[in-house]
Formats: C-alpha cells, sequence, structure tokens
C-alpha cells in the first residue's frame, strides 16, 4: 500500500553513453543531476542508471545515486525500475523502487523503508520525479 508522498525533484540528464549489449538487446547508461525536496528537506542529486531493452520494447533498469543536503548530509540509493517509451530519444516513464541509506539522524527512518517512484524524462532530458513511501 502507498503511503505519503516523501519526496519530489526536477532535474535534468547529463550524459548518457551506449554499452556493450546484453543478450542482444542494447544497453545505455544515463547520468543526471536533480534538485527537490525529500522528508521536506531540500537536497541536491546526482544518480547513474542503466537501462536494456526487452523484446516487448519496454526498459529494465538498475541505478545508484547520491543525495545531498545544503547543510552536507549524504543519502546514498539504489533502486530498479520499468520503463516504457512515451516519445522520441530520452523519453520514458520509469516505474520502479529505492531503498536509501544513510547515516543522518533525520532521515534514519528511509535505511530500513522501500519507497516507490515515479520517474518521468523528456525528449530534452528534462526529469520528473515523485516520490512514496511504501507500506
Amino acid at each position: 500500500m502507498l503511503g505519503e508522498m516523501i519526496g519530489e525533484e526536477r532535474g535534468q540528464i547529463t550524459g548518457m553513453r551506449v554499452l556493450p549489449s546484453e543478450s542482444g538487446m542494447p544497453k545505455v547508461e544515463v547520468s543526471f543531476q536533480a534538485t527537490g525536496k525529500l522528508l521536506g528537506v531540500e537536497m541536491t542529486e546526482h544518480g547513474t542508471y542503466s537501462s536494456v531493452a526487452r523484446p516487448d520494447g519496454t526498459f529494465f533498469g538498475s541505478g545508484q545515486g547520491l543525495s545531498m543536503t545544503k547543510d552536507g548530509k549524504l543519502l546514498s540509493w539504489t533502486g530498479h525500475g520499468v520503463g516504457r517509451p512515451t516519445g522520441q530519444g530520452t523519453a520514458v516513464s520509469w516505474r520502479g523502487a529505492i531503498f536509501y541509506q544513510t547515516t543522518a539522524p533525520e532521515f534514519a527512518r528511509l535505511n530500513g523503508m522501500a519507497v516507490v517512484f515515479e520517474y518521468e524524462t523528456d525528449e530534452n532530458g528534462r526529469t520528473h520525479a515523485k516520490i512514496w513511501e511504501w507500506k
């Protein structure tokens, strides 16, 4: 069951590269930077994910990243998701789960929580993510 929305961010894809294929399917690595709020705290995020095209036209992706507050608190994350193309180029709509790890006391509850996300990219590489607690 979805709980409260705990975060939202907007950003930009900062780099892409094609990787060796997996089982004959194309694989792409994407890096991005975003700003937003997590648990009401302003954050800057840097992340990288790789996605593999699947025979049905969808993508499977895995990623990792680092979020930082203005006062230097750090959170690392890993995530997995499934995407479907919504337009040309980088336009993909993703759904998946993220798992955070941090030593910052104000974010400690994230250490034991799975969160789910909606992550949208458009043809110009702009990104928009929403994050919910998964109860």
